[in-house]
């Protein structure tokens, strides 16, 4: 029986070349363009301080995302009226075709996820910023203690 390899990606090795949002940056490391034949892609997701994403879905994908480091809020529904505050240790599922919203309450830290999505090309669907017509954040329902 003929088995694949085990395949290793360092951190140099990671390519800022994929499909991105404003606000952020994503850094693919299981993907095709590394050789790699997976039905999946993963790779690194990171917001600058006091950033926030693009208002944007992941198509038919399904994703998996591991905060690395740092707090992010998430806003996500049809017109952005859930919400959630994540740190370094918490899961997040995004299901398909959800529109979501990634910003980072911090004044001096980045945040950094680990994501893996459900299909082996990455999805990313940016929406218009007026997407959601009612975006009220108050400065202090983002505060996080950094």
């Amino acid at each position: 029986m003929q088995h694949q390899s085990i395949r290793v990606v360092r951190s140099a090795q990671f390519d800022s070349a994929t499909a991105q949002t404003p606000g952020s940056q994503r850094f693919a490391a299981v993907h095709a363009g590394a050789g790699i034949e997976s039905p999946m892609w993963g790779g690194l997701f990171s917001v600058e301080p006091g950033a926030r994403t693009g208002i944007h879905h992941h198509g038919e994908q399904h994703t998996i995302a591991y905060v690395l480091s740092g707090y992010s809020y998430v806003r996500w529904g049809d017109r952005g009226e859930f919400d959630a505050i994540l740190q370094a240790g918490d899961f997040l599922y995004v299901p398909a075709w959800l529109p979501h919203q990634e910003i980072n309450p911090s004044s001096d830290a980045s945040f950094q996820w680990i994501v893996v999505r459900s299909t082996s090309e990455p999805v990313v669907v940016n929406l218009h910023d007026d997407f959601w017509d009612d975006i009220n954040l108050s400065p202090t329902h983002l505060r996080v203690d950094d």
